[in-house]
């Protein structure tokens, strides 16, 4: 991991709000869905629009989304908001996880118990489904995000509307934690969002810090933290 960049005025202070989808269907029931394009149900939507009537008062720069129809939704409720356009980035996507995609949690924890524990730990080698790592998904969300962020002026405002393990992954990459200790991170609720703020550190250099996680309205039931 390359080192912080030196603190810059003319950048500073921005922020990331990672966002996550409203819930689906498959939330509901606890499927996992991965790379899998589910969209939003009925309480999805009315979460989506919810949450974007408060998230419009943070005076968003730009948003960018998941291109997965469930994200994509919960950002264009934000862009009736604030008139902005919603970019997409595959990099936004969820997990992809292989065999695991299209089972309930309780039937992977059945057939497939000691990668599932190995993958909930946070070991940074397991493969979900014999998909991605949670390394390879952090990777990807970070890259996606300080591309997105570069050209933000001094105190923008990034809105990523990407999935609940993504959003954790990407956290814990931009923060510089050891792989071993992301499991630490908690998952994001459906429609819940989590804040990075650029700060210096005591060295005087430009770093992200989570000064807000998992916050919602917490009017609608949730799904599970994945997917």
């Amino acid at each position: 991991m390359s080192a912080p960049a030196p603190w810059d005025p003319d950048t500073a202070s921005r922020r990331v709000v990672f966002w996550r989808h409203g819930r689906t269907e498959w939330n509901r029931v606890g499927r996992f869905q991965g790379q899998q394009d589910i969209a939003l149900d009925d309480g999805g939507l009315r979460q989506a629009a919810e949450a974007a009537a408060v998230l419009r008062f943070l005076d968003p720069d730009v948003i960018v989304s998941s291109d997965l129809s469930r994200a994509l939704t919960t950002g264009m409720a934000l862009a009736a908001e604030t008139g902005l356009e919603v970019a997409q980035d595959q990099r936004l996507r969820e997990t992809f996880a292989g065999t695991w995609e299209g089972r309930t949690f309780t039937q992977i924890a059945e057939q497939d118990a000691p990668l599932l524990a190995a993958w909930s730990a946070g070991v940074g080698s397991a493969r979900a489904g014999g998909g991605e790592t949670r390394v390879d998904v952090g990777r990807r969300v970070s890259e996606a995000v300080t591309e997105a962020v570069r050209d933000m002026p001094a105190g923008g405002t990034l809105v990523a509307v990407s999935h609940g393990g993504a959003i954790r992954a990407g956290i814990c990459a931009l923060l510089g934690l050891p792989t071993e200790s992301w499991a630490v991170i908690s998952g994001v609720s459906n429609c819940h969002w989590s804040v990075l703020q650029e700060i210096p550190d005591r060295h005087g250099r430009s770093a992200w810090h989570l000064t807000q996680h998992n916050v919602g309205l917490d009017s609608l039931p949730s799904g599970p933290v994945e997917g």
